[in-house]
């Protein structure tokens, strides 16, 4: 007999939609990315190369990018989580999921930039008004311009509702001052959205009172380069003085643009976990050629205990992570916020992804630790992934209050 009122029936099979995408994927990436990639040759296959004597990115590298940006949007990619009216595509957050993790499958590179990273339109973007939809959002999903999320300050670090920059309304401007660090692409971006506290906190409570000003590098001074480990050359510091802009730069509401930003925290988890889960495949398909063509002992070192259990494990933990980021972008294609179920993909993909490139960073032993491997580079971005959009620890005490014990 049927089963009756069977309501919000989830599948995990890709559908035919979503193949040919990832289809699409894997040709543009052929015969677009690796050649840009192939005709850097050295400049990109070498960080001393890559980078300037600040930190920043060579100017051929910041044109390869530009120009991956540019032609992932021409073929309709870059941004295609976003609403057609501004030049997206409106797919789900299932398959944009999917999207994400496929892409990061083929290993970190210029292949990151084939989709819409931190550097690219999020939804805090939609809230543009009359001219910004013009001037800003639909350049910034059409891959003609980048952009930058400036949030994090030198002293409060993820207690950002206590920032210290600030913005106070003289006539018909507002006059931002403050400093923000950490930001990724602050050197190259066209422009930035910045947070600034504009009514105390003791007004307008923990979360009210912040509003998003959309600032133009010229209007702001950069200061010192970021150099992060596994992103040097994309973060820096910025710092306003004094900077007079009018009401047409506020980006939403003021006041409100925290509790926006809060809105698609679930949104900025999902896309981070699926770059986890989709590394983590990369690797195990890397630690698995390599125990079964390297001999010791006489025989493959896949045949030891000690090498398959690492790459078996890795394999079941990160299937598992897999499950709950489809899960979770299911939830919010349904409209659910998915708060704790946000904190739990992001907390296990990424911890997965930092375990699996540790082993097979040891699966390889000192070819490992090779500069001319990829797999310290991954070691590395495994690290950072545990720190942005909410530490380890913020998506444990995330967790723990929606169990009712924090």
């Amino acid at each position: 007999m049927a089963t009756q009122n069977r309501e919000r029936t989830v599948s995990f099979d890709t559908g035919e939609e979503t193949r040919l995408i990832l289809d699409s994927l894997d040709e543009f990436i052929e015969q677009e990315v690796e050649p840009v990639r192939a005709n850097l040759g050295e400049t990109w296959e070498n960080p001393r190369r890559r980078h300037e004597d600040d930190g920043r990115l060579v100017p051929e590298v910041v044109e390869a990018i530009e120009t991956i940006r540019k032609r992932s949007a021409d073929a309709g990619f870059y941004a295609m989580n976003l609403p057609e009216d501004v030049g997206g595509e409106d797919v789900s957050n299932v398959t944009w999921y999917r999207a994400k993790k496929h892409v990061a499958s083929h290993g970190i590179g210029l292949t990151e930039y084939v989709l819409a990273g931190p550097e690219g339109p999020k939804p805090l973007l939609m809230q543009a008004e009359g001219e910004q939809v013009e001037e800003y959002l639909k350049p910034a999903v059409a891959g003609e311009v980048s952009t930058a999320f400036a949030q994090t300050e030198p002293g409060q670090g993820s207690d950002s509702p206590s920032m210290d920059t600030h913005a106070e309304k003289d006539g018909d401007e507002w006059v931002l001052n403050g400093q923000k660090q950490w930001i990724t692409n602050a050197p190259y971006a066209d422009f930035v959205q910045v947070f600034a506290r504009t009514t105390p906190q003791e007004e307008a409570g923990r979360y009210g009172g912040i509003t998003c000003f959309i600032v133009e590098p010229d209007e702001f001074e950069l200061g010192s380069m970021n150099n992060a480990v596994g992103l040097e050359g994309m973060q820096a510091e910025l710092l306003f003085d004094d900077v007079r802009l009018g009401e047409d730069r506020v980006l939403g509401q003021p006041d409100t643009a925290f509790y926006n930003a809060m809105d698609f925290l679930s949104l900025g988890r999902l896309e981070l976990g699926a770059e986890a889960v989709g590394y983590a495949e990369h690797l195990i398909e890397k630690g698995v050629e390599y125990a079964n063509d390297r001999e010791a002992f006489g025989r493959p070192i896949g045949k030891f205990q000690g090498i398959s259990h690492k790459l078996a494990e890795g394999r079941a933990r990160n299937y598992a992570a897999d499950a709950a980021g489809l899960r979770l972008a299911w939830q919010m294609d349904e409209g659910e916020q998915a708060i704790e179920e946000s904190s739990i993909f992001k907390y296990l993909a990424t911890n997965v992804y930092f375990d699996i490139a540790d082993d097979v960073v040891q699966v390889h032993g000192g070819n490992g630790l090779s500069e001319d491997n990829p797999f310290m580079d991954h070691l590395q971005v495994a690290r950072i992934l545990r720190v942005v959009e909410g530490t380890d620890e913020i998506q444990l005490n995330t967790i723990a209050k929606q169990l009712g014990v924090s």
